[in-house]
């Protein structure tokens, strides 16, 4: 298993806990966060609390890798986001993920997910 592969499984197992405080050490100072349909994130703090908003309002956060390629600093992760609110269902959210590695942390990240459909899963539609 290369670095940048347990780098990012590391990450991925991290989100389950919903501490925010434990995406930090995998993340560079100047990460960008592009989540296609939001705006973009640029910097660990503002990623981190972007995260820990996101862990206060989710009762359920579990990202499951299906499968991850990596190819020098550029790793691609099928995932399936786990997500449920209070009282909801737990959706399973197909995510494409890719993540760019400099000097040994996360410098970018994207996700790929249809947003409707994570809606429609969310909502229990």
């Amino acid at each position: 298993m290369s670095d940048n592969d347990a780098l990012v499984r590391g990450f991925v197992d991290a989100f389950e806990r919903k501490d925010a405080s434990l995406l930090v050490p995998f993340l560079h100072p100047d990460v960008v966060f592009r989540n296609y349909g939001d705006d973009e994130i640029r910097g660990r703090e503002a990623l981190t609390r972007m995260w820990d908003g996101v862990f206060q309002q989710f009762e359920v956060v579990r990202f499951e890798t299906l499968h991850q390629a990596v190819d020098g600093d550029v790793v691609l992760a099928e995932q399936i986001h786990h997500l449920g609110l209070p009282g909801g269902p737990v959706a399973p959210v197909m995510n494409l993920a890719v993540y760019e590695i400099t000097d040994g942390r996360i410098a970018a990240w994207r996700d790929y997910t249809n947003p409707i459909v994570a809606r429609d899963l969310l909502t229990g539609r």
